[in-house]
């Protein structure tokens, strides 16, 4: 009986384990090809540009969407529906400021990974028995530092996107490691 009764448990956690997996695996796949577009259209905001930044917290809104829905029997998803809600607000700011330029996306974006890379740790920080999260841990830390650096970038002589843009490449790579470390994780359950 014993047996029975963690075998739901053991389904669940792998189960959600594979499905962050497979929400890591595309995260890393749209952050990379997101990043070499934008790197294409640093210096200004062309409208394409300005559609590609409004995008990229959308696309972490629907992340965060998929992540609750896949946790929602292991945890608790409020701290993923703040992520949505900063991110949503984020995706409509930026829109906003690219109207006004890059300065003011700068200040808009870092505000945005400051705020979602403190949520991104908060989150990974009770999932560190599943597997993979101390790459997440580390993206969530990183990202506020880089947060800091694009509001204070903001006030540059010239400033680009290629930061900002640039911050997106190690968000992959962090959400690749994670995902690699959560099929280790799920082989070895």
């Amino acid at each position: 009986m014993s047996s029975n009764a963690a075998a739901p448990a053991l389904t669940t956690g792998t189960g959600t384990a594979s499905a962050l997996r497979r929400l890591y695996f595309v995260r890393f796949a749209f952050a990379i090809v997101w990043a070499l577009v934008m790197f294409t259209m640093a210096k200004e905001i062309s409208p394409v540009a300005a559609v590609l930044l409004v995008v990229y917290p959308l696309f972490d809104v629907g992340a965060a969407v998929v992540d609750a829905n896949a946790t929602r029997e292991t945890r608790s998803p409020v701290l993923l529906y703040v992520n949505m809600a900063v991110s949503l607000v984020a995706a409509v700011s930026v829109g906003i400021a690219a109207t006004s330029g890059i300065p003011a996306v700068l200040g808009v974006w870092g505000a945005w990974a400051i705020v979602s890379g403190l949520v991104q740790l908060i989150v990974a920080v009770p999932r560190r028995k599943m597997g993979g999260q101390w790459a997440m841990i580390l993206s969530g830390g990183i990202s506020v530092l880089a947060g800091g650096s694009f509001v204070a970038s903001a006030g540059a002589d010239n400033p680009t996107l290629a930061s900002a843009i640039g911050y997106a490449i190690p968000g992959g790579i962090f959400f690749l490691i994670s995902a690699l470390r959560l099929g280790r994780a799920a082989e070895e359950a």
